[in-house]
């Protein structure tokens, strides 16, 4: 079965432009996304990862080229692209229902329907019982998915993950990167995952985008195959094959400790 595009960079490159002069952030990239596809994106720190991730937000526009969600240039912001941050945002003063429901609010579209959809989703992914409680309440992986459930109440056909387990520790990331993936899986949703973790992108995605240093341009994309009897990043850490791709990108990113 043929799946369609759903995200397509055209020759996209950006270029800040400062009192201190001008910053060439990203250049020349072009890859595209098909429906369901869940694509990771490593590369140097600063290199431009979240740059891309803003271009295909609508929150910046490329210097030159094109970005396109869905069939349409991206003009700016949309209900069809979620972004799930490094911190999970939730206000404290807020119930995990309330802070779920934010997204609906903001747009105006909380009502008995999506209402009912959100406390389905809450109590499919393990948080139905802690509805009621406060952030301050829940362990760090519980915010986390409460945040992305937050993400998939206003039922984006997109979702952007910018580094979205970087502040929990170690055991919480493999187990919360298990569930996040289940999840987006199970909802059907396009995703592109921007993480300094190598072997999470790859456990994580169908295939690496390995950018070069500032400015960005791909170095190389793996299409990630995995023999594994079930397929959830942490079978997928014990395939035969994840060394073979770690050492290949580890390689390509040229990172060196002085």
């Amino acid at each position: 079965m043929n799946r369609k595009e759903v995200v397509s960079l055209k020759n996209v490159s950006l270029k800040y432009y400062s009192l201190e002069g001008e910053t060439h952030a990203v250049n020349d990239i072009s890859f595209s996304v098909k429906e369901g596809e869940f694509i990771g994106i490593v590369g140097p720190s600063g290199c431009g990862k979240t740059t891309i991730l803003s271009l295909i937000a609508g929150l910046i526009k490329p210097t030159r080229g094109q970005v396109i969600v869905d069939g349409k240039i991206v003009e700016g912001p949309s209900t069809d692209v979620g972004y799930m941050l490094q911190q999970d945002h939730l206000f404290e003063w807020r119930t995990i229902l309330q802070n779920v429901l934010l997204g609906l609010e903001i747009h105006g579209k909380v009502n008995q329907e999506t209402k009912e959809k959100v406390e389905r989703l809450l109590e499919t992914y393990g948080l139905g019982e802690f509805k009621n409680h406060y952030p301050d309440q829940l362990s760090g992986g519980m915010r986390q998915r409460a945040a992305l459930i937050r993400t998939l109440a206003v039922d984006p056909k997109i979702l952007l993950l910018d580094e979205p387990f970087s502040a929990l520790d170690y055991q919480t990331r493999l187990a919360i990167s298990d569930e996040v993936s289940t999840i987006i899986r199970k909802e059907g949703k396009t995703a592109l995952l921007v993480t300094h973790d190598i072997s999470e992108a790859i456990s994580m995605s169908d295939k690496v985008i390995v950018l070069s240093k500032r400015p960005a341009t791909i170095k190389s994309i793996h299409e990630i195959r995995l023999t594994c009897e079930k397929d959830n990043p942490i079978n997928r850490r014990q395939a035969p094959e994840f060394r073979e791709y770690f050492n290949t990108i580890w390689k390509e990113l040229d990172v060196h400790v002085q």
